[in-house]
């Protein structure tokens, strides 16, 4: 089966950087998009960055220029880049990849378990 597994998360100072990392395991045919999504208390799960296996990237506004995803094809991976953290960038990150496991599978969303990032002011 898939397995997605988040690490890099954890406290920071307002400021400061953290950089996530989601490596994909198990089946996989093909992977298309990647991303990752934050969900913070009380609040819904929002997107905050996606890339393509192209690598274009959807950036969310309220982590533009601030943050940057990318990915590495070849080792089923992505990354997150987040700089300048913010007290309300504080929330469970998740990562998210639309994955197909054969070649005869539909594209399926697959979710890791989630890392806690927590931005101290």
């Amino acid at each position: 089966q898939v397995r997605l597994v988040e690490s890099g998360g954890g406290l920071v100072q307002a400021g400061g950087s953290l950089r996530l990392s989601c490596v994909a395991s198990g089946v996989i045919f093909r992977i298309n998009t990647m991303g990752w999504y934050r969900q913070a208390p009380g609040k819904q799960r929002e997107l905050v960055a996606a890339i393509t296996r192209g690598g274009s990237t959807n950036v969310a506004d309220s982590v533009k220029g601030r943050f940057a995803i990318s990915r590495d094809n070849a080792v089923y991976t992505v990354w997150l880049q987040m700089n300048s953290l913010k007290p309300e960038d504080t929330a469970v990150y998740y990562c998210n990849a639309n994955i197909q496991t054969t070649w005869a599978t539909s594209m399926n969303d697959y979710w890791g378990q989630g890392t806690q990032v927590t931005v101290s002011s």
